[in-house]
């Protein structure tokens, strides 16, 4: 007789599957994918910012900071956000980085590009409240077009027609941080986290916030939620392969060179 602990685990291992025929049922193709086949159309669609330690590199070591601009936030936990450096450090290489690979090697792109679209029209709720919370009328009014839009014409979101249309184009993501930061709050310390990678206490506090608005929380069982997290993990990591081993190859202090820039994009998105 199969316990309830049985059917939650056997659900996490079909769970890719699933997902994988569920989006070939739905026709990528006709949701607009089609459009999204070069690798210059992958690389620039679009994915939420609050799951870990990938999105880091995406989100913020992916945009251009000022040269030779530098952010002051006290860094008084060194010896544990270097420790936690070390862990995300060899998470990566030993555990993401080679599953990512043999992902990146039997899904095709355009299916791996239709996950990334779903998953970043899912987390429209959150990128929307903050728009609200901000202040930012019409950035908000376009947070909710784009996703009605890539919802039905779309498919549910694995599509991304709305990347067409010029009036529903949006430069960054808005999150809790964003918003506590426009409201005056500063950055507090500079913290890193296992699996989430680096942050600073106000963010941290703003990635909870997040969290509670995130659809993928309120999935039930936990260990299904936890299943679907990291499977958008490994499916975002998939597009962003060599990304941090140049930053690390290009760096003469690693630590300080990943400290350096999230900061110095989390001060560029603010200001935006």
């Amino acid at each position: 007789m199969q316990t309830s602990e049985d059917r939650n685990n056997r659900w996490i291992l079909l769970l890719p599957i699933f997902l994988l025929a569920g989006s070939l049922i739905l026709g990528l193709p006709a949701a607009g994918l089609s459009q999204e086949k070069g690798a210059g159309n992958v690389a620039e669609s679009e994915e939420g910012g609050d799951e870990g330690f990938e999105d880091f590199l995406e989100d913020d070591f992916g945009g251009e900071a000022s040269a030779g601009e530098r952010v002051d936030v006290s860094d008084p936990l060194y010896y544990w956000n270097y420790a936690m450096y070390q862990v995300n450090d060899k998470l990566y290489f030993w555990a993401l980085k080679p599953v990512a690979k043999g992902y990146k090697k039997v899904v095709p792109d355009i299916v791996r590009t239709g996950f990334k679209n779903f998953f970043h029209n899912l987390t429209t709720p959150v990128r929307a409240a903050n728009c609200l919370l901000q202040g930012k009328g019409e950035r908000l009014g376009n947070e909710v077009a784009r996703f009605m839009y890539n919802t039905t014409v779309g498919v549910l979101g694995f599509g991304n027609p709305a990347k067409n249309d010029p009036r529903l184009q949006i430069e960054d993501d808005e999150d809790l941080g964003q918003t506590l930061a426009v409201y005056g709050i500063g950055d507090g310390v500079y913290i890193v986290w296992p699996v989430f990678g680096p942050s600073t206490l106000r963010d941290s506090v703003g990635m909870l916030g997040d969290r509670s608005l995130n659809p993928l929380s309120y999935v039930d069982p936990g260990e299904l939620s936890a299943g679907i997290s990291a499977f958008r993990q490994i499916n975002g990591t998939s597009f962003r392969i060599g990304d941090y081993e140049a930053l690390k190859d290009a760096a003469i202090v690693p630590y300080e060179a990943i400290r350096d820039a999230y900061l110095q994009n989390r001060k560029k998105r603010i200001a935006e």
